[in-house]
């Protein structure tokens, strides 16, 4: 990146450092560290939401949704998450393969399950073969925020579910007394009040979902766990214009630093947002925060 790398041998002291964090592996490092950030970004709204439509659809009066809702959160809460992240990874893939496959080759005739093999023409391929590497790529972190979405949606579901029915009951039938349909109790008076109750269990799962982003190479994905093993390597003069020994302990403490750092500043936001949405309200929470005032 600087005039002055051009010869690394003459190099030495803080501008053999600059040049060697500034090569184009460490690039990677620098933009798997944005794509786990992103990752987060996207993840959490979409396994809340999916959370969301899970434990509502368990709390529904009509059997197969509650069947529905219940059988989501059970099986995957039920299976260790690196048996789901491999197994989704791949049904998505060849689902989604597959319903190309029904569209844009309706005149195949071959099985689509040959043995071992999943064989789908060549337009149904997902990203085709000619196309460029980042739409490989992107497709490959789609893959994964789905994979996350669908395993943390499921703890998600558990948490709202019990928040849901952690809402006095007198509260529902006070608003049903006044008049109000089942759908605007559920939507004015329940789902405003259990944010307090699932704002706990949602923090802890927030945690986690950061803790799990090394589980990324599972899904094809170059996270920081792998260019901190493959930079911190022992490297010698043969291969490499930046020479050393095996670095990977302060790499993975530059790891250990920043996912550190990433949770506190988790932990002091998510404090806020929950000193916010308890003041005033007969939790155990408000209560506290009223003796204080007091």
């Amino acid at each position: 990146m600087f005039s002055y790398c051009t010869e690394p041998d003459t190099l030495e002291g803080m501008m053999w450092l600059s040049c060697y964090l500034t090569t184009g592996k460490h690039m990677g490092l620098y933009i798997s560290v944005v794509t786990v950030l992103v990752l987060l970004a996207i993840t959490a709204p979409v396994a809340l939401m999916f959370g969301f439509a899970a434990a509502t659809a368990a709390r529904s009066h009509i059997a197969p949704l509650r069947w529905l809702g219940k059988g989501y959160t059970s099986i995957v809460r039920g299976v260790p998450d690196i048996a789901f992240f491999m197994f989704f990874v791949i049904a998505l893939d060849q689902g989604f393969e597959w319903m190309r496959h029904k569209v844009k080759c309706p005149d195949w005739s071959e099985p689509i399950r040959q043995g071992n093999d999943f064989v789908v023409c060549t337009a149904a391929k997902l990203p085709l073969s000619e196309s460029p590497q980042w739409v490989h790529e992107t497709y490959a972190f789609f893959l994964a925020v789905l994979t996350f979405a669908i395993v943390f949606g499921a703890f998600a579901a558990n948490v709202l579910f019990g928040a849901m029915r952690a809402v006095p009951r007198a509260q529902l039938e006070t608003a049903e007394a006044y008049g109000m349909t089942r759908r605007q109790t559920f939507w004015r008076i329940l789902v405003p009040q259990m944010w307090v109750y699932a704002l706990p269990g949602l923090s802890n799962l927030w945690m986690v979902l950061i803790k799990a982003t090394p589980l990324l190479f599972l899904l094809g994905v170059e996270d920081i766990v792998y260019w901190a093993r493959e930079l911190g390597g022992t490297k010698n003069a043969r291969f490499t214009d930046y020479p050393h020994g095996d670095w990977r302990m302060w790499y993975f403490l530059a790891l250990l630093v920043f996912y550190l750092t990433f949770t506190k500043v988790s932990e002091v936001v998510l404090e806020r947002i929950m000193k916010r949405l308890t003041h005033g309200q007969a939790t155990a929470g408000g209560e506290a925060q009223r003796r204080a005032e007091a």
